[in-house]
């Protein structure tokens, strides 16, 4: 690979000012997506499951993991992952807090599990067993399963509007939308926390948020923690409905990385090599399901910050994850986020979740999926179908029950179609 000219280079450390302010930046470029995601998932659960603090706390926590497993040559930041938004509402409503959190557990020692592999025999398997015509319909059930819940959020789900509230989704909507494709150097890739912050300040002004919590909220507090047979005990309820997402996340490690590398100029595929980059990644995220936080992910924002200031300092990304970790545990600024109206939540997840969507299509376009072969419409079809059709496989016996739905039936199937389904030459 060429190597590609960088201010900072992975091992280099910035002057002092210059490090702060970069790091910075990469904490405005995950905050905004870190954030939502227990926003997000609560909303879809009806009940807090998780809390922003300990988002943020295991989001910097798991970053630390991830430089110390990559023997801090990899500048990469991880962040709370999208992908696992309805799994994780799902299997609250399934198995509680306890099903939750084992599960998120479980994906973490999945990618322990294929790290190890990896190291001994190689990825080639992996890429057989998840094809592009695999993971595209994975990630479009993803995006689309969650597309109900922004509706809801704007008050479009029938029945009598409330006029204010759609102005604000609408302002959020469409000042995302903007800086989206309008904004230039770093505005461009925070999008939706600028939207975020448009939406609020217009909802403000309508009256339409209570500060009263703000005022009551201590300028320090301690996340509220949830660990392992301490606060609940272990369960496997939620694992079928969590673990299969895994799938996803791993081929999205991959990707980031190799246009990370693209950008370094230095393949970390091959050092610290992905064995190393998912160990990071699946330690992380068992770190974070023990303290009660949603999975890990690598964040393209953050790469996109490293393309854009030509620093890849893995010290700059470390000094980010110490600021995350500090943010979690300011009261104050907690309660704030807590008041964002769903109206807001609403106008940013209408692009969002498309844009999740969109990336499985793009996926499939990128890898020229060749939709000629019946074979390819059967297994994209069939994962569709099943995926946002509600379709589910329930087994009882005895006290053993066990429920298999949505994504994670879509993707076995999907799996299973793909490796046995041979079509004629």
């Amino acid at each position: 690979m060429e190597k590609k000219k960088m201010l900072y280079d992975v091992n280099e450390v910035p002057p002092i000012g210059k490090w702060i302010v970069l790091a910075f930046q990469h904490v405005f470029a995950m905050f905004g997506a870190t954030i939502l995601v227990p926003i997000l998932v609560n909303s879809a659960a009806g009940t807090e499951v998780l809390t922003i603090p300990v988002a943020l706390v295991t989001s910097g926590i798991g970053t630390l993991i991830y430089i110390l497993c990559t023997k801090k040559k990899s500048p990469v930041y991880l962040g709370s992952s999208f992908a696992f938004i309805t799994p994780i509402a799902a299997a609250y409503l399934k198995g509680g807090i306890s099903g939750t959190m084992t599960g998120v557990m479980c994906v973490g020692l999945i990618y322990i599990i294929v790290a190890i592999i990896i190291k001994f025999v190689g990825k080639e398997w992996l890429e057989k067993l998840l094809p592009p015509i695999v993971i595209g319909p994975m990630i479009m059930i993803i995006g689309l399963g969650l597309a109900p819940s922004a509706i809801s959020q704007l008050g479009l789900s029938g029945g009598e509007i409330d006029y204010k509230v759609v102005l604000v989704g609408f302002v959020s909507f469409l000042v995302t939308a903007i800086v989206m494709t309008r904004a230039k150097g770093f505005f461009k890739i925070i999008p939706f926390l600028v939207g975020i912050i448009s939406g609020y300040v217009l909802a403000a002004i309508l009256g339409m948020i209570d500060f009263s919590e703000v005022s009551k909220a201590s300028f320090f507090s301690i996340p509220k923690f949830i660990i392992p047979f301490k606060d609940y005990s272990i369960s496997f309820t939620g694992i079928i409905t969590i673990a299969p997402i895994a799938l996803v996340t791993l081929c999205e490690h991959i990707g980031d990385h190799t246009s990370l590398s693209n950008i370094i100029g230095k393949d970390l595929i091959k050092d610290p090599g992905l064995d190393r980059t998912l160990m990071g990644d699946g330690v992380a995220t068992l770190v974070a399901g023990i303290l009660g936080g949603p999975a890990n992910t690598t964040y393209g924002e953050n790469t996109s910050v490293v393309g854009m200031t030509k620093v890849a300092s893995v010290k700059v990304i470390g000094l980010a994850a110490v600021i995350s970790i500090i943010i979690g545990f300011l009261g104050k600024f907690t309660a704030i986020a807590k008041t964002i109206p769903n109206a807001v939540l609403g106008g940013v997840s209408l692009l969002l979740y498309g844009f999740i969507a969109v990336n499985g299509l793009k996926v499939l376009i990128k890898n020229q999926v060749n939709f000629e072969k019946n074979k390819n419409v059967i297994v994209a079809s069939s994962m569709l179908v099943l995926g946002l059709g509600g379709a589910a496989i329930s087994i009882v016996k005895g006290d053993f029950s066990l429920t298999i739905s949505g994504m994670s039936l879509a993707s076995i199937v999907g799996i299973l179609l793909n490796l046995f389904i041979k079509e004629r030459e």
